[in-house]
């Protein structure tokens, strides 16, 4: 048996404020588990500290003289390759450079949501460390395929083959890893897919608007962040407000209606997939398909069950493609899984569970 205790993960801080490297950095050293090998203050230090250092994760800021936190994570992703976790203001500015180094192979963010010298930094902390452990274990997970295989490309897992009802709405959770995974697979879908997607995607107040119009400049579905009372229609895609539950009400047979709420109803996530899921499948019942997707915790488990319950259609995410194998991992080993896919191969799966035909051109 191995007693040999596992080695603290390198952490180095990027930031141009000395407020900024010192309260993040003495959060980091808060717990044993982390490690500070080191600080920059600009993107062309950082690239030297990598070099040197060799952090399993570096914490990058957006804004920064000189090389700016977009430009430093792409020499980074080209040069020394790791795991970065970007630290940016919540602002509509900051929320699509963030999103363009999602794009670019950032692991996550985090926002700061604080003045350049409020001492509410310590807010993040417990939301930092996740994130941090989250993208150092995602590294080794990695490495650890890498090395012990190669899959095949675009493996499929069937885990339950049962006849189900063509659905008549898809309810998506996801979260870590979540802005880059749906850029991938939403433009793949066509524009006259026949029912609508209702995703959660966790995200902090003032980044799902601009995500969600960033999506449909992105898409040939209809994109929109939800609105309360809206009526939900085919070949549109409803992102759910940072801060809401959305739920779904199915008044009649073909009209299905959109309710927004912030009530807590002891969630740990505000919006949630377990909240929003459980309406999809008390108002489709079979009807309904729910997709977990990468991300950490649990959130979607609950949700996903009661679809499995109803006799609806049930897919997961496979472990490889996700940036973080945590949500799905829940519902598999759970056994609530019909299906388990890799990224690229959900949009496929979507317009076979619906039976998309392509429109014949006259």
């Amino acid at each position: 048996m191995n007693n040999e205790p596992k080695p603290r993960i390198k952490v180095l801080i990027v930031d141009d404020s000395a407020f900024m490297r010192t309260a993040l950095s003495r959060m980091v050293t808060y717990d044993p588990d982390l490690w500070v090998v080191g600080t920059a203050a600009s993107g062309a230090e950082a690239l030297q500290k990598i070099a040197t250092l060799d952090p399993d994760v570096v914490t990058l800021d957006v804004e920064m003289p000189g090389l700016n936190g977009l430009e430093t994570l792409r020499c980074i992703m080209a040069q020394f390759p790791r795991p970065v976790i970007m630290v940016s203001s919540v602002t509509v500015k900051d929320a699509e450079t963030t999103f363009n180094a999602l794009a670019a192979g950032a692991f996550d963010y985090v926002p700061k949501q604080l003045s350049p010298t409020s001492l509410d930094i310590f807010h993040i902390r417990e939301d930092l460390f996740a994130k941090i452990r989250a993208a150092a274990e995602s590294r080794r997970s990695k490495e650890r395929f890498n090395l012990l295989r190669k899959p095949p490309r675009a493996a499929v897992v069937s885990v339950r083959e049962v006849p189900h009802s063509t659905p008549a709405i898809v309810a998506l959770g996801i979260s870590t890893g979540g802005p880059k995974a749906l850029q991938e697979m939403l433009p793949a879908l066509p524009v006259d897919l026949s029912v609508p997607i209702l995703v959660v995607q966790h995200m902090p107040a003032g980044f799902t608007a601009p995500f969600a119009k960033r999506l449909d400049n992105l898409c040939a579905v209809s994109i929109c962040e939800a609105s309360h009372g809206e009526v939900a229609q085919p070949g549109v895609v409803y992102i759910a407000p940072a801060g809401l539950h959305m739920t779904v009400d199915r008044p009649s047979g073909s009209r299905m209606v959109i309710s927004l709420s912030g009530k807590v109803e002891n969630q740990v996530h505000v919006p949630s997939v377990d909240v929003m899921m459980q309406s999809v499948a008390s108002a489709f019942h079979s009807q309904a398909m729910g997709i977990i997707m990468t991300g950490m915790g649990s959130d979607g488990a609950q949700g996903m069950n009661a679809i499995h319950q109803e006799g609806g259609f049930t897919l997961g995410q496979d472990e490889l493609s996700c940036a973080v194998y945590g949500m799905p991992r829940v519902c598999a080993e759970m056994g609530i899984l019909d299906r388990v896919v890799p990224l690229s191969q959900i949009p496929r799966e979507i317009l076979q569970a619906t039976h998309y035909r392509k429109a014949s051109v006259s």
